[in-house]
């Protein structure tokens, strides 16, 4: 059955490039920029991961910047054109303006196509929390979800996805501006791996500390176990990793001890993502309780006088 909608995805999803390489599925590359120049992101396509990282560790300080304003007029006029409903799955606003700027443009286009069916969804997620999404999505979508209920169920799924991810250091979330000065300052002297998490409203929160990449990948694989809400064979467990990949190996096999069942999708953190959390990151993401249900009961208050979820 042809699905009934298609799909705008970006490259912070982090997915392998074979996972997105389909029919029906646009993929917006961001941008980063390197010593020798800019670059976009194309999940690997023209660089590796570890390239990437080894450049980082003698010395390479990558920056990032948002989805140019013509990129997304050219990915939604195409849509528009195709004339088949689709759905735009868009990295955090929490951590990019780049959402705010898909929606100004979404927003002219709708003025000039009114009848167009183009919906737009902030999924508050990163990297390969963004990926369980977006590979959950598909799935949805070939299963024959149409454009708008395709936009719902992700304007809800998206406060399902539960992830961890620990770091070698804060220094580069640090110098992106995606923590407080304060909080890396305070890593770095502690000498431990900070864990790290994604709140309900998109933005990153340090959720703990490890005392060594050992310990850290075993409370990564605790913090699975204590609030997995999907217990059914062949559940998917997104491993995702900065080139570390035995990390990986080693947080797959602490998963596996307990259920041999887990179909793992494995992802290597791409270089936007990478600009910000540098090498050595390793996470795990899972389909968990509702997020929303963990806001403090004056946060929930402050939620229901905006007008929020």
């Amino acid at each position: 059955m042809k699905p009934l909608c298609n799909l705008i995805i970006d490259s912070c999803c982090d997915l392998p490039f074979e996972v997105v390489d389909r029919e029906g599925v646009d993929l917006i590359k961001f941008p980063y920029v390197m010593s020798d120049g800019e670059h976009a992101d194309d999940l690997y396509q023209t660089t590796t991961a570890h390239g990437f990282y080894q450049a980082m560790r003698d010395g390479e300080q990558p920056t990032t910047a948002q989805v140019p304003i013509p990129v997304f007029r050219e990915a939604f006029e195409r849509a528009i054109a195709s004339g088949v409903p689709t759905v735009f799955l868009s990295f955090s606003s929490g951590l990019s303006g780049s959402y705010d700027a898909a929606e100004l443009v979404h927003a002219q286009l709708m003025e000039e196509h009114p009848e167009a069916e183009l919906y737009l969804v902030d999924t508050r997620l990163a990297s390969v929390a963004e990926a369980l999404l977006v590979h959950e999505a598909l799935r949805q979508r070939d299963q024959g979800l149409t454009a708008r209920e395709l936009a719902a169920w992700a304007e809800e799924a998206r406060f399902f996805v539960d992830a961890q991810f620990m770091v070698d250091d804060l220094e580069a979330l640090r110098r992106g501006g995606r923590i407080p000065g304060s909080v890396a300052y305070a890593g770095s002297k502690l000498d431990v791996k900070p864990l790290l998490g994604i709140t309900a409203d998109g933005k990153l929160a340090l959720t703990g500390v490890a005392r060594g990449r050992k310990k850290g990948v075993k409370q990564l694989a605790e913090y699975y176990r204590k609030r997995k809400a999907d217990s059914r064979p062949g559940r998917c467990v997104v491993i995702g990793n900065a080139d570390c990949p035995k990390d990986a190996e080693r947080l797959k096999g602490e998963l596996s001890k307990d259920d041999d069942s887990i179909l793992f999708l494995e992802s290597s953190i791409g270089p936007v993502i990478g600009s910000h959390v540098g090498p050595g990151m390793i996470a795990v993401v899972f389909w968990g309780g509702d997020k929303r249900e963990e806001l403090s009961v004056a946060d929930r208050i402050a939620r229901k006088v905006k007008g929020g979820e």
